[in-house]
């Protein structure tokens, strides 16, 4: 029997990258797999991708929207993976209206996600709560304040929620990758392909399958065994600001 038979398992901003990956790995370990996005038509394409996974369009800000459509799901495996960074500007010199974007998703979107499937876990007593964080959660760098404001916010979220779920039987998981190759930095550099390309060069990424491995790894350990923290990293990759390319 496959290890997650019988689980239900939502994976939140699943249309690519790490998301959909993971998804992925989810359904071919036997869950029954939702997937959420907040664009039809790549929601469509990436839920045929995934066997036997169901698409639910969702955009994680929308308080409303996850109210009235998460705790439908019943999921006993949640993996909050929605978030973005856009720009490398300086704090002084940012885009208000994006660090709204960026803000509302990594942060109020996970806060969301949480709050309308984790009732369903703590009835069962039973369940894993996954958090896609970031070692930009851990080590800040330039440029980067606001994401990585986030990112050590959904740290925070985990670190609180061990504290306040302990005796529950819900599992928690923070998953912190460096450097994956996806449309991270496309989005960052708001569409620019050529410079996003340039800060994988040499680089020798993480694949978004090596971050879905890692959470599969985690939720398929027995019952009494909860995987708190895994932290990734490229080999190639000592820090957030330490890099050793191929020249």
């Amino acid at each position: 029997m496959q290890p997650l038979h019988g689980r239900t398992a939502l994976v939140t901003g699943a249309t690519s990258g790490i998301g959909k990956a993971t998804a992925l790995a989810l359904a071919n370990l036997g869950a029954r797999v939702t997937i959420t996005g907040r664009e039809e038509a790549r929601l469509a394409a990436a839920v045929r991708d995934i066997p036997g996974a169901q698409g639910v369009v969702c955009d994680v800000r929308d308080a409303e929207q996850c109210a009235r459509l998460l705790p439908a799901l019943q999921a006993d495996l949640v993996v909050a993976n929605a978030g973005l960074a856009i720009g490398v500007d300086k704090l002084h010199e940012g885009d208000c209206a994006e660090w709204s974007l960026v803000v509302d998703t990594n942060v109020k979107g996970v806060m969301h996600t949480y709050r309308h499937t984790v009732p369903h876990l703590v009835g069962l007593g039973r369940g894993d709560f996954v958090f896609l964080g970031s070692v930009a959660g851990r080590q800040v760098y330039p440029g980067g304040s606001v994401y990585c404001a986030t990112k050590h916010a959904v740290r925070a979220f985990y670190e609180a929620a061990r504290l306040e779920l302990h005796g529950s039987g819900v599992r928690l998981l923070t998953v912190d990758p460096g450097m994956v190759e996806t449309d991270f930095s496309r989005v960052r550099f708001r569409g620019d392909t050529t410079r996003a390309a340039a800060v994988y060069a040499g680089a020798e990424p993480l694949a978004p399958s090596d971050v879905a491995d890692a959470i599969a790894y985690a939720v398929t350990r027995p019952a009494h065994v909860n995987i708190g923290e895994i932290v990734m990293w490229a080999s190639r990759q000592a820090s957030t600001t330490l890099l050793n390319r191929k020249s």
